[in-house]
């Protein structure tokens, strides 16, 4: 018993601190940087472009190794049977030998019209615009990542709003029954209040229903298993909306352009084609390279005469050098084709540059409408809210005293939760289109304010 103590004491200890590593795990509040930083270490997408870009940069360590020499040996081992005339007259004896052929080679190329340089150029271009593309998908999962994260701010502020409408339509009820127990109402005054929080019961059903939707959404963007334990961290909403913008597409494009990926990937690949063209064109010039090696052999028979394997080896030494030359001469149109297609290529991939560059600017175009729509819908929204409160307030009193009947009172509420929803939304509406502003500009998508 002695000795089994120590153990289960070490055992609790465990468990102790794995479930309190557990426990501070479940407890975790996410942020939205901690929400995209993970997605950009889960994110299948983001894991598949980095794979590309180190299949990149094999093929471009391939492509440079092309300036130095090509080194190979071979061995070859033979063994062979033939009938010779023996010492008898006219008989013949069945006789094997063997022999090893060795031989080592080099060879460089001397002249290919820049082949091997413009290879080179045109597999550092591809890799540094797989880069770039890479940051186009990180950008990307970034931008959903905080839409999916906004989602599920609004859903939460939605559901705690009509929570706080369900307390007060109980407090309203019991008022309603006590005035219908002592006569100061009619039952169907009381009907019309109960009615009224049944349907937001039913409201606020939905809304729990929907907030899990969007939590699921943010986790699977995550990569981030399904928990019930989810929680995500309540920024500052109030300096995120007070910003009064008034932006410039021009401005804002000038930034952009020098700045988003899939403009700097566009470019490259524009690049990559222009070099491309030299490459088809080194066909029409001829190939010449440098050549040299060595050979040896040695060959035994039977009959166990022949000088040593080592003597012979050193006998049979056989160097050699050459310069070689591959000429074109008519290829059926080969190279000219090739040419052709890397022109048209070129040209495509000029146009796909324009394409890109002409959809940032409608994109930036777009977003920029969207703020100053979204603040002139959020400022509407707000005043509208304010004054409804204000009749709301007024109703409720009034209510509480008697003095308006129930009919009328929830005709009031009606209209203050329909005037809370449409502020809500407008709201994170506009939070979402100051961040897509940021994300053309290059700001960092956080609610953390740039020191």
């Amino acid at each position: 018993m002695k000795v089994r103590i120590p153990v289960l004491i070490v055992i609790l200890f465990l468990l102790t601190v794995a479930g309190g590593s557990a426990l501070k795990s479940q407890n975790k509040v996410w942020s939205v940087d901690d929400c995209i930083q993970y997605a950009l270490e889960k994110n299948i997408q983001v894991q598949q472009a980095k794979v590309t870009n180190h299949i990149g940069e094999l093929s471009l360590d391939y492509a440079r190794s092309a300036w130095y020499p090509a080194l190979s040996s071979s061995v070859r081992q033979n063994f062979s049977w033939s009938n010779k005339s023996g010492t008898t007259a006219g008989s013949t004896v069945f006789t094997g030998s063997n022999g090893t052929d060795f031989s080592l080679s080099s060879g460089i190329s001397l002249f290919n019209d820049s082949r091997i340089k413009n290879s080179v150029r045109k597999s550092e271009t591809d890799y540094e615009a797989d880069k770039y593309n890479t940051d186009v998908i990180r950008e990307n999962v970034s931008l959903s990542v905080l839409n999916a994260y906004l989602q599920v701010l609004y859903a939460e502020e939605l559901v705690k709003n009509i929570t706080d409408q369900i307390t007060s339509l109980k407090e309203q009820l019991d008022l309603a029954s006590e005035r219908l127990r002592v006569g100061e109402i009619a039952n169907s005054d009381y009907l019309q209040v109960n009615s009224q929080l049944a349907t937001e019961r039913q409201t606020l059903a939905s809304a729990q229903s929907q907030l899990a939707i969007n939590r699921i959404t943010l986790m699977q963007l995550m990569e981030l298993p399904e928990t019930s334990d989810f929680a995500i961290e309540q920024p500052d909403t109030a300096t995120a909306i007070d910003q009064h913008l008034i932006p410039d597409p021009v401005d804002v494009y000038k930034i952009a352009v020098t700045i988003k990926p899939e403009v700097k990937n566009a470019e490259l690949n524009q690049k990559s084609s222009e070099i491309s063209i030299e490459l088809a064109k080194a066909g029409y010039f001829p190939d010449v390279s440098l050549s040299t090696g060595v050979s040896t052999s040695s060959s035994f028979t039977a009959t166990r005469t022949d000088p040593s394997f080592v003597s012979q080896f050193r006998e049979n030494v056989s160097p050699i050098i050459g310069i070689n030359a591959s000429i074109p001469i008519y290829l059926n149109k080969q190279v000219r084709t090739n040419v052709a297609i890397a022109k048209q290529n070129a040209g495509y991939a000029s146009l796909s540059e324009q394409n890109i560059k002409n959809q940032l600017r409608k994109s930036i175009e777009q977003a920029c409408q969207d703020v100053t729509s979204s603040q002139q819908e959020y400022e509407a929204s707000l005043e509208a809210y304010k004054a409804v409160k204000e009749s709301f307030d007024v109703a409720s009193e009034k209510f509480n005293q008697g003095l308006m009947s129930s009919v009328d009172f929830l005709i009031q509420k009606t209209s203050f939760i329909s005037a809370e929803s449409t502020l809500l939304q407008s709201k994170y509406r506009l939070i979402f289109s100051y961040k897509v502003l940021d994300f053309y500009t290059g700001m960092p998508l956080s609610f953390l304010k740039s020191k």
